[in-house]
C-alpha cells in the first residue's frame, strides 16, 4: 500500500458481535506512545470520551475517538459503537491528516438512488445494524497509513423515558484494549430539580466502582465522571487486557413537588406530566396466553413462572382471568373474578397443570378475552370504576380460525373500542412483531418482545410491573386551542405508577404569557383535575443557566416525539394517508437532521473504486445480521472531489425462470405460465429437516436439514441454512447425502465418498451426478427432473459453510408433487393488484389474491447462485411473509420430516 496517500477505508460488514465503543484522538505527534497503554498490532486507541448533555430528558450524545497507527506499515483499525434503538443519529464525521469528511443526511430514497448499485447489488452498504435487545451498532473499518491518525466523532440524540421511578441512560463500553485516557462524562440539568442520582458499571468489582465513578447532584445540576487510569482498566495487575466491557448506567429521577412542569421557550413548549401521592386503582386484568405446541420447552416453563410470580403480586382489591388458545380457545373462569387468597391458588394450580396444543388460535383467544372484560364493565358493578387491561403473550403467527391479519385487527377493534388498553407481548423470534405493535397501537396499548433467554421470566415480569399500577384513567391534557399546533399525543388511556406522560408543540408568539395546561383524568374514587402555568420568572432563571441549550433541546425534544409518533402511525394506515404522513415524517427528519426509517447519512469523501459511498441508516426492528457471502467493500477516504458514480455491472436481473432455496433460507419461485417471481423465507430451529420435493407416484425426494449461525451475537436472529441434503430414489435404490464436506453415494449402505475437490460424473442407473469441483453438483432423474446443489463457502468467523438447492426442470414430475418446493411445478394462479408504497419507502407494497387468500407482498429481491454459485444474479420478486402462509398449502411446520431419507 501506498503509504503517501495518507489514509485509506475500509468499511467493513461484520458479522463477528462486535460490541466496542473505539478510538478517540489527543494532541501531539501521531508516533507518540501513550505511557502505559500497548499497541495492538501496532493500533493504539490514544483516547475515547463519550460526552452526554441531558436536558429535560432530552440526551445529546457525542462519542469522540481516535487512534493511532504507531507502525511503518499500514494497519486496519475498527470504530465500533452501541447506541439504544430508540436514539437517532444526528452526526458522525472522520478527520485524518487534517482532512474533515463529514456525513450528510438525505431522504433515503434519493441517498439509494444516487449510490444504485450499493442498493442492488446484495451488499447491505448500511454502517448500522441491530445489536441484542435493546442497542444498535454503528461498525466502521478503516485503514489507516503508516505512521498516521485517525479521529471519529459520531453523535446520537434520544429522549429519556421514565420506567419504575427512574429514567436510565446506558452507554456500551468496550475498548478491546486498555487506553491512556478513556472519559464517560455525563451532565444532567433538569428544571424541576434532581432528587436522586446513580451510576454504575455491571463490568466493575463494586469497591472498585465506588472509587472511580465519580458522582454529585444539587439542586438542578447532576454530574457523573468516569475517567479510570491504565491500571484501573487493567483486568490484573500484570495484564494488559481491559475490564471495561459491559454497560455503564446512569439513573436519576426529578423532584414531584407538583403534579406536572410546563417548560416554555423559543416558541415550543415541553409538558411532564408525573402526580405523586395517588390511591391506587384497582385493576381489571386479563391475560391471553398462547398454549400452542411451539411454545414448548423452555418457553413455557419460564411463561408460566411468571404468571405464578404476577399472581403472587396481585392486590386484594384486584379481579382476573385467564384465557389459553391453542387449537381451540379455553378460560380458567370464564368471567372475572376477585384476588381472594383462595382463588389466586386455585389460578396457580390452573397454571401448573395447563398443558399444549395444537396451532395457534389468536383471534379466538383474544375475543374470549376481551368480552370477558366487556361483561363485566356491564355487569359487576363492582368493577365499573377499575382499570381494565388485557395482556396477550404469543411466540407465533395466526394460523387457526380467523387468520386474516386484516380481518383480527378489524375484530379486535370493533371488541374492545377504544375502552382499555391491549398489550402484546411477542416471545422470541419467529413472531410477527410488526402485525402485534399496530394492534396494541390501534387499542391504546404497546407491544414488547420477549426474547428467548435464561431471563425471560425476569422480562416478563418487569413488564407487568410497569402497568401493575394503574394511578389514573382516562387522561387528557388540554391547551388553549388558539395557542397551540403540531400537538404530539396529549391522550393516554392510563397513567401507571413510576411512569411519566410527556406532550410536546408548538406555542404561538402572542400566546406565550398566557399559556397553561389542564389537565383531567380519573382517579380512584374521584374526578383528577389540575392546572399547570408557566412560571416566568423561573423561565428566565432557566434559560440564563442553560441559555441556548435549553432552548434546542425542548425543539428538538418536540422534533424527536413528533417524528416517533408518526412512524408508529404510519405502520397502521395505507394509501393517501400513509402517504401525506410518510411526507410528514421525512420533512421533519431532514429538517432537524436525524437519521430514522426515511432518510439516510452519506460520508463525504469516502467512496470505493466503483465511486460508491457508504449508508448509514436505521435499521429495522427485526432486521437480521448482514450474510458475509461477497467480498468487502473498500471505500478512499481523499481530499480530492468523489469520482462520478459507474454505471452498474451488476444491474437487476428481469424474473428468473429458477425455483430454489438458498441462503438464510429464502426461497425463490418461479410459476409456470408467469412473469412475476414470488419469494419466501422459512424460520425455524436449527436441526429441523424440511420436505422439498416429495413425489408420491415414484417416491423421489429431497430433504434439506438446517444449520445454525455460529457466529451470532447474542440477541440477534438465529439465521439458519441448509447444511445437509438428502436426494432418494427408491425405485433404484439410490440416495445421495450431501454437506458442505462430502458428497456421500448410498451413505447407508457404505458407498463412495466424493470431496467438493473432485471432479467426477456418476450414474446409478436412471440417475447421474455431476460434480462441478469446488462449486455446485447436478443431480439429473431420467425423463423427470434436473436439480442442483450450490456449495457456498463463507468469511472465516462468519458462519458455517452451506448449501442452496435449485430445480433445473421438473416439467416431467408427476402432478401430484408436493414440499415446499415441489408443491410449485405446475402452474397456479394468483394475482397482484393494488400497488402503493410500503412501510419502507425504498419498496412497493401490493396486494395478493392467491389459494383463496388475500395477502399483503413486499416488492423485494434475492440472489439466484445457479448460474452463478459465486456471485449469483439479482431477482427481483414479489415476497409472501410469515414463513409464506397463504402461498404455501397449509402451515410451514407440515413440511418438517424426520430425517433427509
Amino acid at each position: 500500500m501506498d503509504g503517501t496517500m495518507g489514509l485509506r477505508g475500509l468499511l467493513c460488514m461484520y458479522v463477528v458481535p462486535l460490541l466496542a465503543l473505539q478510538a478517540m484522538p489527543a494532541q501531539g505527534s501521531p508516533t507518540d506512545r501513550p505511557k502505559g497503554s500497548e499497541a495492538v498490532d501496532g493500533v493504539i486507541i490514544r483516547n475515547l470520551k463519550v460526552n452526554c448533555k441531558v436536558t429535560s430528558r432530552f440526551a445529546h450524545c457525542v462519542i469522540t475517538s481516535q487512534v493511532v497507527n504507531s507502525a511503518d506499515e499500514a494497519k486496519e483499525v475498527a470504530f465500533d459503537v452501541e447506541i439504544p434503538k430508540t436514539a437517532f443519529i444526528s452526526d458522525f464525521a472522520i478527520t485524518a491528516d487534517g482532512q474533515a469528511f463529514v456525513g450528510d443526511i438525505k431522504d433515503k430514497v434519493t441517498a439509494w438512488k444516487q449510490y444504485r448499485k450499493a442498493a442492488i447489488s446484495g451488499e447491505n452498504a448500511g454502517l448500522v445494524r441491530a445489536s441484542g435487545r435493546t442497542m444498535e451498532q454503528f461498525s466502521i473499518n478503516l485503514i489507516v497509513g503508516p505512521r498516521s491518525k485517525a479521529t471519529f466523532r459520531l453523535t446520537y440524540e434520544e429522549v429519556l423515558k421514565r420506567k419504575l421511578t427512574q429514567y436510565d441512560l446506558v452507554i456500551k463500553v468496550k475498548p478491546k484494549q486498555l487506553v491512556d485516557h478513556f472519559e464517560i462524562d455525563v451532565d444532567i440539568f433538569e428544571p424541576q430539580g434532581i432528587s436522586k442520582l446513580d451510576a454504575q458499571a455491571s463490568f466493575l468489582p463494586k469497591q472498585l466502582a465506588t472509587q472511580i465513578i465519580k458522582k454529585s447532584f444539587s439542586g438542578k445540576k447532576g454530574h457523573v465522571l468516569f475517567r479510570p487510569t491504565v491500571g484501573q482498566q487493567q483486568s490484573c495487575p500484570t495484564c494488559s487486557t481491559s475490564l471495561l466491557n459491559g454497560d455503564f448506567r446512569v439513573t436519576y429521577d426529578v423532584n414531584r413537588d407538583k403534579p406536572c412542569d410546563l417548560l416554555v421557550t423559543n416558541n415550543h413548549f415541553a409538558h411532564f406530566f408525573a402526580p405523586q401521592n395517588l390511591t391506587n386503582l384497582n385493576k381489571n386484568l386479563v391475560f391471553v396466553i398462547d398454549i400452542s405446541t411451539s411454545m414448548q420447552g423452555q418457553k413455557v416453563q419460564q411463561t408460566k413462572e411468571a404468571l405464578l410470580k404476577i399472581l403472587g403480586d396481585m392486590r386484594p382489591g384486584d379481579y382476573f382471568d385467564l384465557v389459553l388458545f391453542g387449537s381451540g380457545v379455553q378460560s380458567w373462569k370464564g368471567s372475572l373474578v376477585p384476588a381472594s387468597a383462595a382463588n389466586l391458588q386455585a389460578a396457580r394450580d390452573f397454571v401448573q397443570r395447563f398443558t399444549l396444543e395444537g396451532s395457534t388460535n389468536l383471534n379466538g383467544g383474544l375475543l374470549q378475552g376481551i368480552e370477558i372484560l366487556n361483561k363485566a364493565q356491564g355487569s359487576l358493578p363492582e368493577v365499573s370504576n377499575h382499570a381494565s387491561i388485557l395482556i396477550m403473550l404469543t411466540d407465533g403467527e395466526p394460523t387457526e380460525g380467523v387468520t386474516d391479519r386484516s380481518q383480527i385487527l378489524k375484530n379486535v377493534r370493533n371488541a374492545i373500542r377504544g375502552k382499555f388498553p391491549l398489550y402484546n407481548l411477542g416471545f422470541g423470534q419467529n413472531v410477527d412483531f410488526n402485525f402485534l405493535e399496530v394492534m396494541s397501537m390501534e387499542n391504546n396499548g404497546r407491544a414488547q418482545r420477549i426474547y428467548e433467554d435464561h431471563d425471560a421470566t425476569q422480562q416478563l415480569q418487569g413488564f407487568y410491573d410497569q402497568v401493575a399500577t394503574p394511578l389514573l384513567v382516562d387522561v387528557e391534557l388540554q391547551y388553549p386551542q388558539d395557542a397551540v399546533s403540531a400537538l404530539t399525543q396529549h391522550r393516554h388511556k392510563q397513567y401507571y405508577e413510576g411512569s411519566e406522560i410527556v406532550v410536546a408543540g408548538r406555542v404561538a408568539d402572542h400566546k406565550l404569557s398566557s399559556f397553561k395546561a389542564d389537565v383531567q383524568a380519573h382517579g380512584e374514587g374521584q374526578e383528577f383535575k389540575t392546572t399547570c402555568l408557566v412560571d416566568e420568572e423561573e423561565m428566565k432563571k432557566l434559560l440564563q443557566e442553560r441559555g441556548h441549550m435549553l432552548e434546542n433541546h425542548i425543539k428538538r425534544l418536540w422534533a424527536y416525539l413528533t417524528i416517533q409518533e408518526l412512524l408508529a402511525k404510519r405502520m397502521k394506515l395505507e394509501g393517501e394517508e400513509k402517504a401525506n404522513l410518510t411526507a410528514k415524517a421525512l420533512q421533519m427528519s431532514l429538517a432537524y437532521q436525524f437519521v430514522t426509517p426515511l432518510t439516510s447519512m452519506t460520508i463525504r469523501g469516502m467512496e470505493d473504486k466503483d465511486g460508491l459511498k457508504p449508508i448509514i441508516d436505521k435499521p429495522p426492528e427485526d432486521s437480521q445480521p448482514l450474510e458475509m457471502l461477497g467480498h468487502r467493500k473498500t471505500f478512499m477516504l481523499s481530499a480530492s472531489q468523489p469520482s462520478p458514480t459507474r454505471p452498474s455491472s451488476n444491474v437487476m436481473q428481469l424474473p428468473s425462470q429458477v425455483t430454489g432455496v438458498d441462503t438464510d433460507p429464502h426461497f425463490i419461485i418461479h410459476v409456470p405460465q408467469k412473469e412475476d417471481t414470488l419469494c419466501f423465507n422459512i424460520n425455524e430451529e436449527p436441526g429441523v429437516v424440511l420436505s422439498l420435493v416429495q413425489d408420491p407416484d415414484t417416491g423421489f425426494s429431497v430433504n434439506g436439514q438446517l444449520i445454525g449461525n455460529n457466529a451470532r451475537s447474542p440477541g440477534q436472529h438465529e439465521g439458519t441454512y441448509f447444511g445437509r441434503l438428502g436426494i432418494a430414489n427408491p425405485a433404484t435404490g439410490f440416495q445421495l447425502e450431501v454437506t458442505p464436506q462430502n458428497i456421500m453415494l448410498n451413505p447407508r449402505s457404505g458407498g463412495p465418498v466424493f470431496s467438493w475437490r473432485d471432479q467426477a460424473l456418476l450414474r446409478q442407473d436412471e440417475v447421474v451426478v455431476a460434480i462441478n469441483r469446488k462449486k455446485s453438483l447436478v443431480v439429473s432423474v431420467e425423463d423427470r427432473g434436473t436439480f442442483e446443489v450450490v456449495l457456498h463457502r463463507v468469511w472465516k468467523g462468519s458462519h458455517q459453510d452451506f448449501l442452496g438447492f435449485y430445480v433445473l426442470d421438473s416439467h416431467q414430475m408427476s402432478r401430484r408433487t408436493h414440499g415446499l418446493l415441489g408443491q410449485f411445478f405446475h402452474p397456479f394462479d394468483y394475482k397482484v393488484s393494488d400497488l402503493h408504497p410500503g412501510s419502507d419507502p425504498t419498496k412497493t407494497d401490493a396486494t395478493m389474491v392467491v389459494k383463496n387468500h388475500r395477502l399483503t407482498v413486499t416488492r423485494g429481491s434475492q440472489k439466484d447462485y445457479s448460474k452463478d454459485p459465486r456471485h449469483g444474479a439479482e431477482v427481483t420478486c414479489w415476497f409472501v411473509h410469515n414463513n409464506g402462509a397463504g402461498l404455501i398449502d397449509g402451515i410451514h411446520t407440515d413440511y418438517i420430516v424426520p430425517d433427509i431419507f
